[in-house]
């Protein structure tokens, strides 16, 4: 015990070290609109990116109160409601399967954020889905990885590191 009083660092299972992993400070709390074999397109590392730049994502279920994903069950911890009560402050639309059920209720989560003026990022196929339900479709941004829908400015995020500003400008 006396040669860990004396040693010149602190050891990482101290919660008070410096040295030890801190995540960072969380600014706002986004909705993550689930979907079956959800992914962020080819932008793997996007939930990341959100996550350091001080994004909680709160998986919100547009299609059944809960998913399995791999053998893990993933529970809803955000629902629509939340967009209207403003305790969502941005909504995220991954790549997914386009599940005819589910589709009627991303649309209304979509209508919904985009009414209350909230940023909207979309991912891979989400992009597609996110102009269709805003009546926007267009035919450039389609094939866009990424996208950030702003009231009527839609715009194109080409790499993480647009994603990283994009993210900053949430909360």
């Amino acid at each position: 015990m006396f040669a860990q009083r004396k040693a010149p660092f602190t050891p990482r299972s101290n919660p008070g070290s410096r040295y030890g992993y801190r995540p960072a400070p969380i600014r706002a709390r986004v909705g993550l609109a689930m979907r079956r074999a959800m992914t962020f397109g080819p932008m793997p590392d996007a939930e990341a990116v959100l996550r350091a730049n001080g994004l909680s994502l709160a998986p919100m279920s547009v299609g059944e109160a809960g998913m399995n994903v791999g053998g893990t069950s993933v529970l809803a911890t955000a629902q629509v409601s939340d967009i209207d009560s403003g305790a969502l402050k941005a909504l995220i639309v991954p790549a997914g399967s386009a599940d005819p059920e589910a589709a009627a209720a991303l649309n209304d989560a979509i209508m919904r954020a985009s009414a209350k003026g909230m940023p909207i990022l979309a991912f891979g196929e989400g992009v597609a889905a996110t102009l269709r339900a805003l009546d926007r479709a267009s035919e450039d941004l389609a094939d866009a990885p990424a996208i950030m829908v702003t009231g009527q400015t839609i715009l194109p995020l080409e790499d993480m590191a647009a994603v990283a500003a994009a993210a900053g400008k949430v909360g």
